[in-house]
């Protein structure tokens, strides 16, 4: 096993997530893929391989447990916005075959670095999608986003793709609460809940929200 596997099934572990050995293979099949795209694409500002195991494949997992709570293993649509390089989508997707996953993003090629892991990592329920969020009328389960914007421009921007009785999911560093304050009444906060990152000293979040 090389340290790349060990600290990726160390922070599986500690994040009490149960994954194959498929899964795992799939998780650094793609971290190898945004490090390829990234040399002409600029996915992402990380760069360091060692920084973006925890940065960006970790980060993203830490979502993964309470979604499932969430869903409970009933098939889902969820919708990632401004998904950059596919986080914490591509992990959402590769972890849970049952949630049908579109990461949409604005920039063509990002949209398109999507569909690329989509082909190479066999990933039947990932789809990339070029479009402007706000355009979306599509009904979605859940709604995801990872340090993409405010909250209220997160809800503003992507309210016509919720369904009636669907969750929005932010993901954040420390509790916003300036940005909880400012939200729409079109929109409540139900449970902000505090993740913890293996091998990542700093605050991390997850806001969840619905409408009221």
């Amino acid at each position: 096993m090389t340290e790349r596997e060990a600290r990726l099934a160390q922070g599986v572990t500690e994040l009490d997530l149960e994954l194959e050995a498929q899964q795992l293979t799939q998780l650094l099949t793609y971290l190898d893929l945004i490090q390829k795209w990234n040399k002409v694409y600029n996915l992402t500002a990380v760069r360091d391989p060692g920084e973006m195991l925890t940065y960006h494949l970790l980060d993203s997992l830490a979502v993964v447990p309470p979604l499932r709570r969430h869903t409970q293993g009933q098939p889902t649509k969820l919708l990632d916005v401004g998904s950059g390089a596919g986080l914490p989508g591509v992990v959402i997707a590769i972890c849970c075959p049952e949630i049908q996953v579109d990461c949409v993003d604005a920039v063509a090629k990002k949209a398109a670095f999507i569909q690329q892991c989509a082909v190479q990592l066999k990933l039947a329920n990932l789809r990339g999608v070029h479009a402007r969020v706000e355009t979306l009328e599509e009904p979605y389960d859940v709604i995801t986003s990872r340090a993409f914007a405010s909250l209220a421009d997160f809800v503003t921007w992507s309210a016509s793709a919720l369904k009636q009785g669907g969750v929005w999911l932010a993901m954040k560093g420390k509790r916003p609460d300036d940005e909880i304050a400012a939200l729409p009444p079109e929109a409540r906060v139900f449970h902000v809940e505090q993740l913890g990152v293996p091998g990542l000293d700093a605050e991390r979040c997850l806001v969840w929200l619905d409408r009221p």
